[in-house]
């Protein structure tokens, strides 16, 4: 979405609002394709001080697979972002200022690249996800496994000692 913010631009005070939806459905992660809907972007340009600050906020809900048990979950996902806006770059350092083009802006690509470089690399149906049995398999959020747990043979006399008593 292509936004003219040359309406703002030296009137201080001012600002323009916005408000689209993102299809990301056909980006790949790990194999998967967990962004299914619609990717929702609000936000606005504002005019304070000769400054434009483009501020926006991108949210869905991912279809999750647990990195740990394996288990599909939704998880809802939100992405603030902000820049400020210029007409030219006073030095070439600064990665938080995007330039204007003819007084507009691509929104559309911003929003898109702050929700891709926010994806989590790994994901987890909650922080304390047991996984799985690495013998048997077995979900360990479920309850214990039926496996007979086995003693390091380097630990083996010790146990023989824990056994004796």
């Amino acid at each position: 979405m292509i936004l003219d913010v040359t309406p703002v631009l030296r009137n201080p005070e001012k600002r323009i609002p916005f408000q689209f939806s993102l299809d990301l459905s056909d980006l790949e992660f790990a194999g998967r394709h967990p962004i299914s809907r619609p990717v929702e972007v609000e936000g606005e340009v504002r005019s304070s001080a000769d400054v434009l600050t483009l501020t926006l906020t991108a949210s869905t809900t991912l279809d999750a697979v647990c990195d740990r048990c394996g288990k599909e979950f939704l998880q809802a996902k939100s992405v603030p972002y902000s820049c400020m806006l210029a007409e030219e770059l006073q030095s070439e350092d600064s990665d938080d200022i995007v330039l204007l083009e003819a007084g507009k802006v691509d929104v559309g690509d911003l929003a898109r690249t702050a929700f891709l470089l926010d994806m989590d690399t790994k994901t987890l149906c909650s922080e304390d996800c047991k996984g799985l049995c690495p013998r048997c398999g077995a979900n360990l959020n479920d309850g214990p496994c039926g496996c007979k747990r086995e003693v390091d043979p380097r630990l083996a006399a010790l146990a023989k000692l824990l056994e004796n008593k």
